[in-house]
C-alpha cells in the first residue's frame, strides 16, 4: 500500500473517531460521563499535530488533526454547556 494512502487513511479514521461521542451528547445532553481533563489534553495533543504538520509542510496532517480539533472543541463546548444540566 502506498504510504500516502495510508496515512490518508488514518488521518480520516483518527479525525473521525470523536464523531459518534459528540452526536451521542448533543441528542442526550449529557456529559456525565465525559472527562474534561482528557478532552484538553487530546485538543492539545492534535494542536500540536497540526503543528508539526504546519513544520513539515503534510497537508495530511495538517487537514485530519485540524477537524479533530473542531471537533473536540465542539465536545469541549457541548461538556460546557450541558454539564450542569447532567
Amino acid at each position: 500500500m502506498n504510504e500516502n494512502i495510508l496515512g490518508i487513511v488514518a488521518g480520516i479514521l483518527t479525525s473521525v473517531s470523536m464523531i459518534p461521542q459528540l452526536v451521542k451528547v448533543i441528542k442526550e445532553k449529557n456529559v456525565k460521563d465525559l472527562s474534561w481533563i482528557m478532552i484538553l489534553i487530546l485538543i492539545s495533543g492534535l494542536s500540536l499535530w497540526v503543528w508539526y504538520g504546519i513544520l513539515k509542510n503534510e497537508l495530511p496532517i495538517i487537514l485530519s488533526n485540524a477537524f479533530a480539533v473542531l471537533v473536540n472543541l465542539s465536545l469541549l463546548i457541548c461538556y460546557i454547556a450541558f454539564r450542569k444540566k447532567s
